[in-house]
């Protein structure tokens, strides 16, 4: 019998912002990406998801793009140094529910892993700051010098995140029929599939679609919704409870 694991993303599960978003606003308080880039590429995708008219994900998708830009060429320490001062400063700012299943694995001696979307470096402050066992993140390539060269190997779809997990399971030994996972969109949803205890965290429209559409996880899932001082725990047919009242 392998091991029980908690497997965890991060934006929107744990951390209650994207934590690309923080350290795109801390590059732009260090000049390093222009605040005109914000007003030029970013506000209008960004006021159309405030609305509830636009996608959060385009909005992400094209701060990753930029993010990919303003990076390239800076050394690795520069970056690492921008991480840390964001995860020292927001840190904190974590859903109460996921910060409290992380003390109850760690108490039931199970392997906590995050696999995130976020940049490696983020990830990486982020995991030691809450003492994870293990954690992958989206990897933005390097040269030899340590100079990012504008590559990435993303880790914020379903399918890398899925890769990713097989991997993982290989390398320690894990039971999924036993273990747990927690996310929030659609890139989460194999990996929540591919698990005994399956948590949608906050889901988006998206991902309560494709749990919609399967029924070998509809049956096993727990839904969560944390809003302000309140925990909600749901199920599927509650959110079809909720639509048909509409």
């Amino acid at each position: 019998m392998g091991k029980i694991a908690a497997f965890f993303d991060i934006d929107g599960t744990l951390y209650r912002e994207g934590m690309i978003t923080a350290i795109f606003k801390k590059m732009i308080k260090s000049d390093i990406i222009s605040s005109e880039v914000w007003y030029k590429e970013l506000r209008e995708k960004y006021n159309r998801w405030d609305k509830r008219i636009g996608n959060y994900d385009d909005y992400l998708v094209r701060m990753a793009e930029i993010y990919i830009e303003a990076i390239r060429g800076l050394h690795r320490t520069q970056v690492e140094f921008i991480a840390s001062k964001v995860i020292e400063q927001n840190g904190d700012r974590v859903y109460t529910y996921t910060r409290d299943r992380i003390k109850w694995h760690k108490n039931q001696g199970h392997q906590i892993i995050t696999i995130s979307g976020s940049p490696f470096e983020l990830v990486r402050e982020i995991s030691e700051k809450f003492k994870f066992d293990h954690y992958v993140g989206s990897v933005y390539e390097m040269d030899d010098e340590h100079y990012y060269t504008g590559e990435v190997r993303p880790m914020w779809d379903s399918q890398n995140k899925k890769v990713a997990l097989k991997h993982l399971v290989s390398e320690y030994d894990i039971d999924l029929s036993q273990s747990y996972a927690y996310g929030d969109t659609a890139g989460d949803f194999e990996m929540l599939k591919s698990v005994g205890h399956p948590v949608a965290m906050n889901p988006t429209k998206e991902l309560l679609q494709k749990i919609d559409k399967d029924l070998t996880v509809i049956e096993k899932i727990k839904i969560v919704v944390e809003r302000k001082d309140m925990i909600y725990h749901l199920t599927p047919d509650c959110i079809h409870r909720g639509e048909n009242k509409t």
